[in-house]
């Protein structure tokens, strides 16, 4: 009995440790680095849309890659493209066929930090309804990003599904 319930709370205490915070917090990314997150994936997502090439009616506007954009991330495990339900072949993705492992909300300025166990994540953002990644390897595997022990992983994710180039 006593060798159960030791495996009982050895599970509650690893599942505790490795849990995924459920929102960030509205204290600046240093802090939160320095003090209580020391392995994961930290990141801003950002918006770009409208016409991206350049051209003389472009010069000096303000490029919009420098928009935060408010939004959930979510962290999966590996997935290929053959493990989702694309919309419309573009960057949207309607289902994830794989487990999800972590979801956090960003910050008004779409800045993020999640704590993650070791391995390697695909990375997507909430865009409406629909998932937004628009990287992918060689084997179409999609948004991977690696979490190294005692390191945060930083990352940058553009959704630009509304840009032109």
């Amino acid at each position: 009995m006593r060798v159960f319930l030791f495996y009982i709370f050895l599970g509650i205490l690893i599942g505790a440790a490795c849990k995924c915070p459920n929102k960030t917090t509205q204290i600046s990314n240093q802090s939160l680095t320095s003090s209580m997150i020391r392995q994961g994936i930290k990141g801003k997502v950002l918006l770009v849309y409208g016409n991206q090439m350049p051209s003389p009616s472009n010069t000096g506007k303000k490029n919009s890659s420098d928009n935060a954009y408010p939004t959930t991330v979510f962290f999966y495990e590996p997935t290929n493209i053959n493990q989702v339900i694309q919309e419309n072949l573009g960057p949207l993705f309607n289902s994830i066929n794989t487990k999800l492992v972590c979801s956090i909300k960003t910050d008004s300025t779409g800045a993020f930090i999640a704590a993650l166990p070791v391995g390697t994540y695909s990375v997507f953002v909430q865009v409406d309804k629909l998932f937004f990644a628009n990287n992918f390897d060689s084997r179409n595997n999609i948004s991977l990003v690696l979490v190294e022990p005692n390191k945060l992983t930083e990352i940058k994710v553009i959704v630009n599904n509304n840009a032109t180039y």
